[in-house]
């Protein structure tokens, strides 16, 4: 009886670690933290970026046209705000934007799902899928142009021939690399078909998934802006791809840069405000990050 009252207690704080090991401890970042290590560095590089700019400008390394000064580019987009145009133009490419990277998000999902799960579908489509996403999106440019006319639904178009093949892929190297066992622990308890695909397959490839969703965005974003710059009309409302070439046009250098800046801002906030957060949270929940 000795050793079995000694045994115990051992056996109880084994236990107790063992639970601390799996909790996973989420704790507020404190404010001054968030400053340090998620504002201060990116502002850092910008300040850094304008900096160097702005010393090459008075260096005279090139002619004002083709390196304007930062303020020449401040001004340009004053007058936009001063217009009333700016959120007008910034808010055509974002509605097309996410309008279209959700409709990629409704086909490629499922379509990600049948070509992980059904061989004979992976084997047909899966060489296809990877191609078209190492397709440069502007080359889809002229055939939904020839296809559809400049309008609307050729922009669309080559959002989703640029976005669906990334997210599928991302979702099928998701799903390859869910352990075996969470399946057969899913049959057994009942997780079938579409219950086993939405309660086994989907939580366990969402790493994978949210990693091509990220890049099903990127591809969305830069396909919209080649189709934008390409296919402009103003019957499509003056959208940020159309700005960047009506500044081309007009050999404004301060509005080009002005596009490509706004482009480029759109792009980082729409990930960090969306994605990284979803990102984050779901590698917090499996403990892969602090």
């Amino acid at each position: 009886m000795a050793n079995t009252e000694t045994v115990h207690p051992d056996l109880a704080g084994l236990e107790a670690g063992l639970d601390a090991l799996d909790a996973v401890q989420v704790r507020r970042t404190p404010f001054r933290q968030v400053l340090l290590r998620k504002v201060l560095p990116p502002l850092t590089a910008v300040l850094l970026v304008l900096a160097v700019w702005k010393l090459l400008v008075v260096a005279g390394v090139t002619a004002d046209y083709k390196l304007p000064d930062p303020s020449a580019v401040w001004g340009s987009l004053r007058e936009l705000w001063l217009n009333g145009t700016l959120f007008d133009i910034i808010w055509t490419s974002v509605s097309r934007g996410l309008l279209g990277f959700a409709a990629a998000l409704a086909i490629g999902t499922p379509l990600g799902l049948l070509v992980a799960r059904v061989p004979f579908v992976r084997a047909a489509l899966g060489p296809i899928l990877s191609g078209l996403q190492s397709l440069p999106s502007v080359a889809w440019v002229p055939a939904a142009v020839i296809w559809l006319g400049i309008t609307d639904a050729a922009m669309y178009a080559v959002i989703l021939l640029g976005a669906v093949p990334s997210i599928a892929n991302g979702l099928v190297s998701g799903i390859d690399q869910v352990p075996p066992l969470y399946l057969r622990a899913g049959r057994t308890l009942g997780a079938t078909g579409a219950r086993g695909a939405r309660f086994v397959l989907l939580p366990a490839a969402l790493p994978g998934y949210i990693a091509g969703l990220k890049q099903g965005w990127a591809f969305s974003w830069r396909s919209l802006m080649a189709a934008e710059l390409i296919a402009s009309s103003p019957d499509l409302g003056l959208g940020l791809g159309q700005y960047l070439e009506n500044a081309r046009t007009d050999s404004d250098m301060p509005g080009v840069l002005l596009g490509i800046l706004l482009i480029l801002f759109v792009g980082i906030a729409i990930d960090l405000a969306v994605f990284s957060p979803l990102e984050r949270r779901v590698l917090r929940t499996r403990g892969l990050a602090a």
